[in-house]
């Protein structure tokens, strides 16, 4: 059995609408900005998520040689990579010397970081090009609608991924995009919903995102920007590396008002045993 990634610290968000504080954990993966372990998470009935059934993380192609060892002793055996083709060729995840499955999901809404979805591979970006991309891009609360209206099928898979991720050596599932903020951020929402987080820790974890992007991550992508002369505007920094909470809020009221996350799932194909076995994984510890 591969050893669980270490905890290294506690974040604490207050939640808006009941004034509490709710505990999101992240892990080390060396040279991962935006990695962290779903376990901890409180519930509506009671009780806490299990640890080492699922991760999200920014993408994996710049960890460190003590990153990869990590990766490659841990309880991770499915890597769930939501970026387009042309951001995978970008940057090529990283992964250990030993089998683990890779599930390529791209969703092409919410690919702000790369500008993937509005430049076909191959293309020679320019800086208009980037101009013109930023400016289509719609705000955060819409693109995440826009995400869940055309990714069902998608986000069917990754639950059908969890729940069927008992029994090996190496269980869990790992998802991420580039950031791993916006379509990792709305697919664990989505997932956590179902297993009966609680909303306050489910917005907690998607918001915090922005305090661990904060830094190289940040500098990197808006440096790139500002040298491709694209003003630095509160909304260009908000799609880039932002995580406000109205806007994961936006899209958990639209799948509310579509179903609930059980019944959105299940419209995408996605049974009742299996959304029971989603919850189950995530609170069986």
């Amino acid at each position: 059995m591969h050893a669980r990634l270490a905890a290294r610290g506690r974040i604490r968000r207050r939640a808006r609408e009941s004034g509490r504080s709710v505990v999101v954990m992240t892990v080390v993966l060396e040279g991962a900005q935006n990695f962290r372990s779903l376990g901890g998470l409180p519930l509506r009935g009671g009780g806490t998520t299990t640890d080492g059934v699922l991760y999200r993380s920014d993408a994996l192609s710049t960890l460190t040689d003590a990153g990869l060892t990590a990766l490659g002793s841990s309880d991770i055996g499915a890597v769930v990579d939501l970026r387009t083709d042309a951001e995978r060729a970008m940057a090529p995840d990283l992964l250990p010397d030993r089998p683990m499955r890779t599930v390529s999901l791209p969703l092409l809404e919410g690919a702000a970081p790369g500008l993937a979805q509005q430049i076909p591979a191959g293309t020679q970006i320019s800086p208009e090009m980037i101009r013109q991309a930023l400016a289509a891009m719609p705000a955060l609360s819409d693109l995440y609608v826009s995400m869940l209206q055309g990714g069902g099928t998608s986000f069917a898979h990754i639950a059908q991924l969890v729940a069927g991720s008992a029994g090996s050596t190496e269980p869990a599932v790992l998802i991420h995009c580039t950031a791993g903020k916006d379509r990792t951020g709305v697919a664990v929402a989505l997932i956590l919903d179902v297993a009966g987080v609680e909303r306050d820790a489910i917005v907690a974890d998607y918001a915090v995102s922005e305090t661990y992007l904060a830094g190289p991550f940040a500098d990197r992508m808006l440096g790139m920007l500002e040298g491709y002369g694209v003003p630095l505007t509160p909304q260009v920094r908000e799609l880039v590396t932002g995580t406000p909470a109205s806007a994961i809020e936006h899209a958990l009221a639209w799948i509310d008002d579509n179903g609930g996350s059980r019944g959105y799932l299940a419209g995408a194909g996605v049974g009742d045993a299996t959304l029971d076995a989603v919850a189950e994984r995530l609170t069986a510890g």
